[in-house]
């Protein structure tokens, strides 16, 4: 039996941007990926900690050490630029391995920045 486990999270970033006028996805800024474990097309659930809305997009890469957390296209009306999110990736995997899978998880100091 395969199940969807939580592969990746990235706690409580800042929307930096929101760009309406864009073929839609999300741009985050490479470190943050790659801390998280993240590549870049890669489908993730953004949660807004301060409206509630929920949403399903794909990853861009963003400058490395910007702070960039970008809505882009339809995306952006789901969120204000400050507003707070949690940025979640699932894996989907045999229930032995998921019971011994470490999820990357990741919290960004109040400017995207690693800690």
């Amino acid at each position: 039996m395969r199940i969807e486990v939580l592969k990746s999270k990235i706690h409580r970033v800042k929307i930096t941007e929101a760009e309406l006028h864009y073929v839609g996805s999300i741009t985050l800024d490479s470190r943050l990926m790659e801390a998280a474990n993240l590549i870049e097309g890669e489908k993730v659930q953004v949660v807004n900690i301060n409206n509630g809305e929920r949403l399903e997009t794909y990853v861009i890469k963003g400058e490395a050490n910007s702070g960039t957390v970008c809505l882009n296209g339809p995306a952006a009306r789901k969120a204000q630029v400050g507003d707070v999110v949690i940025i979640i990736s699932y894996a989907s995997m045999e229930w032995e391995e998921a019971k011994k899978f470490k999820p990357s998880l990741i919290f960004p100091d109040p400017d995207n920045r690693l800690i």
